[in-house]
């Protein structure tokens, strides 16, 4: 019913660029919430930003000043920009979001996440 679909990871090099989009798809109501986790080989996910509807902001530690997170409310999309890439940011990320579906809009939304895209980070 509800489909989220990450592009844009691939290889980089450290120092370099990578852009990450979500694109939301299906019967959508409304979404709140969005988010990136990434999680490393055998680790759980963990948080790298998120974002509000109203387009509040909030970013881990470890990516403060260098990634930006970001949505298109018309579009249902979420975008993640990495710069100054490290290594310790390969990782498989994922796009999260609370959606409210059009058969359930006087429900509570409900979390879905997208299949995970690549990001590797080496020289």
């Amino acid at each position: 019913q509800v489909q989220l679909v990450e592009s844009g990871g691939g290889l980089v090099q450290p120092g370099g660029s990578l852009r990450l989009s979500c694109a939301a798809s299906g019967s959508i109501f409304s979404i709140g919430s969005m988010a990136w986790y990434r999680a490393y080989p055998g680790k759980q996910r963990v948080l790298v930003a998120q974002i509000t509807s109203d387009h509040s902001t909030n970013y881990a530690d470890s990516v403060k000043g260098r990634f930006t997170i970001s949505r298109d409310n018309a579009k249902n999309t979420l975008s993640l920009q990495m710069d100054s890439l490290a290594p310790e940011d390969t990782a498989v990320y994922y796009c999260n979001a609370w959606i409210t579906t059009m058969d359930r809009r006087n429900s509570r939304p409900r979390g879905y996440w997208g299949q995970g895209t690549q990001v590797t980070v080496s020289s």
